[in-house]
């Protein structure tokens, strides 16, 4: 996601601000213009429809929530990720990549006309309670999301600190069952670290928000001090870190790369490509490094392992990530009546693939043993390719994505960090065998 200067002060249909007759009136001049009879037509489509509506409903209609579902209806037809923002989300969203907000702690997505969780942020009423990627939140406080817009559901979770709420969920082929949480502030400390016995330095980054560079830079230099420089290693742990800020994943890169391309982002134009390439002077260049994803790895976190693992830098170990390829830009309309998320460009790693659809897979794979309680149960995200009217994979072939979302909070039992660590220190690491798992994921090997 980013926030481009060259977008603001794009406006969409007024946000609003004008009556039906203007608005296909207005639509009718610029596409008669350009020569789009068929843009000419729908604008007039639209513009009756809306007149209609205004004369003839039962009741007098809320025209500005009428025009925002009527842009939030446009958006999502697109893809899972283009959607609107009234002022208030758009203000919420500000909050939010900075780094603290109220609420759950929870990333969501709209799926089948009901709410899929991503993942849940690190130490958060969410995380807290269980929830985990792929559940599917069926209903609010007893109340179907069914047909609800995927904005107002997020702002009915957020609510006021210290305040019930009861999700209702349902996980793989489960019954429905009730959680209950209680809102709280949501302060993501994106970044945590510490030593991995006495050489191994450890690095979390739980979601790429505006702290996480500083974060980064703070931790690398915390534990290169405390081991003396003498460590073997490090591992970056980027499960279940659904993404966030595309500038903040190209630092991130930036501090393991001492020179070649991070990222290259291209839109629908051919001149429409950006690259980004790392510059001299990483803080943590040479030493070995491992980097951690899952199937709750998304987006931001997949610029960052494909860059280093096109690059060489780092091993990947863990399961496919998501398969988040697209950006989204914040384009603000209107006067001051919110924005439009809506993606823009496709990203690519440094050897020109896109993970669209697909996700990265790790160079050893290594699954999570499931505990008791958990086995036979749905732990596994779908990927984005599950999800409904995806952007395709432009290089072609066969849609993936997605794997176990699973990461045991003791770390004694968790068997992706202890071959993390094995690697480090030099020791041969393959694939373990899982059973029920296809033949593809058990016989990779490094």
């Amino acid at each position: 996601m980013k926030l481009s200067p060259k977008f603001k002060g794009i406006s969409l249909l007024a946000a609003g601000a004008v009556g039906g007759w203007a608005i296909a009136h207005a639509a009718g001049l610029a596409t008669a213009a350009s020569g789009n009879a068929d843009s000419y037509r729908l604008g007039n489509l639209f513009g009756e429809v809306y007149e209609r509506v205004k004369s003839d409903y039962v009741e007098k209609p809320d025209e500005q929530k009428m025009i925002e579902a009527a842009i939030n209806g446009m958006l999502t037809s697109l893809d899972p990720h283009s959607s609107y923002m009234n002022a208030k989300d758009f203000a919420d969203m500000n909050i939010k990549t900075k780094g603290e907000f109220g609420g759950l702690g929870i990333e969501v997505t709209m799926d089948g006309g009901v709410i899929k969780v991503v993942s849940p942020y690190d130490d958060t009423p969410a995380q807290k309670a269980g929830l985990m990627a792929n559940d599917l939140i069926v209903k609010i406080d007893g109340k179907e999301v069914q047909g609800t817009l995927l904005n107002d559901d997020v702002d009915k979770m957020r609510g006021a600190v210290g305040t019930p709420i009861t999700l209702t969920i349902v996980r793989g082929k489960e019954d429905p069952f009730d959680v209950k949480l209680v809102r709280d502030v949501i302060k993501i400390q994106s970044v945590k670290y510490n030593k991995e016995g006495d050489d191994i330095g450890y690095i979390r980054i739980s979601s790429f928000s505006e702290q996480s560079d500083t974060g980064l830079q703070k931790a690398i230099a915390s534990l290169d001090k405390d081991m003396d420089g003498k460590e073997k290693g490090f591992i970056l742990d980027l499960r279940n870190d659904p993404g966030g800020l595309l500038q903040q994943s190209i630092a991130v890169s930036n501090a393991f790369l001492e020179r070649g391309e991070v990222v290259s982002t291209r839109g629908r134009k051919p001149d429409q490509v950006e690259r980004y390439t790392a510059t001299p002077g990483g803080q943590l260049t040479s030493k070995p490094l491992v980097v951690l994803i899952n199937g709750g790895s998304a987006s931001a976190s997949e610029i960052v392992a494909g860059a280093l693992q096109d690059q060489k830098r780092a091993t990947l170990i863990g399961t496919r990530s998501f398969g988040k390829g697209s950006v989204q830009t914040i384009i603000p309309v209107g006067n001051n009546d919110g924005a439009i998320r809506l993606t823009t460009q496709r990203y690519y790693t440094p050897s020109g693939r896109s993970i669209q659809a697909k996700g990265i897979d790790p160079d050893i794979v290594i699954e999570e043993p499931l505990p008791p309680e958990l086995q036979g149960k749905n732990v596994s995200t779908e990927g984005e390719a599950a999800l409904n009217g995806h952007l395709a994979n432009p290089n072609g072939g066969t849609e993936g994505g997605g794997s176990s979302a699973f990461v045991p909070e003791d770390k004694s039992k968790d068997e992706q960090l202890k071959a993390a660590v094995a690697f480090l220190h030099g020791e041969k690491v393959v694939t373990n065998v899982v059973p029920n798992k296809d033949a593809e994921d058990k016989t990779k090997a490094n």
